[in-house]
């Protein structure tokens, strides 16, 4: 049975990608960091872990709870905005947004890639068109900006690392999704995000060099 683990699964994308892959026969893996999320996700058939990302012994912990899983697919879809304004950044948002979008995926990715190895399957993680830097046209969003692009470059030294060894490392833009995140005017439903990002997964050749593409496969500059 193919196995998937999905990080930040309590709502929005990560939930609607536990609901598809179960849907579809496989094993998920999930995890949440509140107990009443982690409660829902078990409901649906997935394996549940409670996890706060920024939390290095939880991270540490997750590591030993995973040993020797053999994954063909893992997602790290936690994640946040941070302020709406932009302008001087207080520490306490850098923190949060950084911690949250950086820090956890430096930790978290030498975790999990080796398991991912393992299958020569897809390590992916959520970023967005907004961390490119070839093809940025605005400054809105500037530390949300400022996370993603330094989680694309975790990804892609995380590719230079076990890309060699079988792991194919995907840095996803999700589309606009109507979540917490991207709002009621969205374009795009979490189910037709995950579904797009599903198929793109399984599409995507095998590759040591880390890959950047939209959740309906087209490539974005790094």
């Amino acid at each position: 049975m193919a196995a998937a683990l999905i990080i930040g699964a309590s709502r929005g994308i990560g939930q609607e990608l536990v609901r598809q892959y179960l849907a579809d026969g496989w094993r998920v893996i999930a995890t949440a960091r509140k107990a009443a999320d982690c409660e829902a996700l078990a409901t649906l058939g997935a394996e549940v872990h409670q996890l706060d990302v920024t939390n290095v012994e939880a991270v540490a912990g997750l590591g030993w709870k995973l040993d020797d899983e053999h994954l063909d697919v893992a997602i790290l879809n936690a994640g946040v905005y941070g302020p709406r304004h932009d302008g001087f950044p207080v520490q306490a948002d850098f923190d949060s947004v950084m911690h949250t979008n950086v820090l956890a995926a430096m930790r978290l990715l030498p975790i999990i890639a080796p398991l991912v190895a393992s299958t020569r399957g897809k390590l992916a993680v959520m970023s967005s068109r907004m961390g490119s830097l070839s093809t940025r046209e605005s400054a809105v969003g500037s530390l949300y900006r400022a996370s993603k692009a330094a989680l694309n470059s975790v990804l892609v030294d995380t590719a230079l690392t076990f890309g060699g060894q079988g792991a194919t490392c995907v840095a996803l833009h999700p589309g606009w999704v109507r979540t917490d995140m991207g709002g009621g005017s969205a374009d795009l439903s979490p189910e037709d995000s995950a579904a797009g990002i599903r198929a793109t997964l399984a599409a995507l050749p095998a590759s040591a060099s880390a890959t950047f593409v939209t959740y309906d496969g087209k490539p974005i500059g790094w």
